[in-house]
């Protein structure tokens, strides 16, 4: 196999085509240090778009919601959708105006969803989904029962139409503006987890024992 997605029309990157990447290794990454994920798509003849959770098992990308979500029922029924991951990792502080912009990685997916219709595929992607979430959780938890299985829609995505854009760096001024008597450089941003915060009814025993995310 490649270490190289495809490269379609639709997925090349035409705007700074230097900080294009169509990498098999950096895109997963990208996408499974994300949480959240954007999901677009034409509902009724408008665009629409919604935030959710995201989780890849190999060369696939998986989504849930409610089963009567207007906007997961529309791609189950075979509209096109389109998903999209960003990171941002700093605010590049330039010496014009024109030149500031932010440090990021972010990956777009375009593709038609599959429904996951048996039972255990669906228990198996819950399973997935919660250890995403926390690794081990899994084991400790009520799983999902019927109803509710029944009442959530799995939707997984082919990552063959897909490509990444990242920028790293430095301000890029105009040579004349390198004199210009202002700071100049990189607002680093980074996600940090705070403690644990028990629930209202936490079982007695379970007091601070939520797991930490690093």
């Amino acid at each position: 196999m490649s270490d190289q997605y495809e490269v379609h029309p639709h997925t090349k990157v035409v705007r700074g085509p230097n900080r294009a990447s169509y990498n098999l290794t950096q895109i997963h990454d990208i996408i499974d240090d994300a949480l959240i994920c954007h999901v677009g798509t034409v509902v009724n003849g408008r665009p629409a778009m919604i935030p959710t959770a995201h989780w890849r098992v190999g060369e696939r990308i998986y989504i849930h919601g409610a089963s009567k979500n207007r906007i997961l029922a529309a791609i189950a029924d075979g509209a096109e959708a389109c998903l999209c991951i960003t990171h941002l990792d700093g605010l590049v502080m330039a010496r014009s105006a024109f030149h500031h912009s932010a440090n990021y990685r972010s990956v777009v997916i375009y593709g038609k969803g599959t429904v996951v219709s048996d039972d255990a595929e669906k228990m198996e992607h819950s399973r997935l989904f919660t250890e995403k979430l926390e690794p081990g959780r899994w084991d400790h938890i009520r799983h999902p029962n019927k109803q509710e299985l029944k009442a959530t829609m799995f939707l997984g995505f082919d990552l063959d139409q897909v490509s990444a854009k990242v920028r790293a760096g430095d301000p890029v001024d105009d040579d004349e503006d390198y004199d210009w008597s202002v700071w100049a450089g990189v607002l680093p941003c980074t996600t940090t987890w705070g403690a644990p915060v028990d629930d209202a009814r936490i079982k007695p025993g379970f007091e601070g024992k939520g797991y930490q995310r690093g």
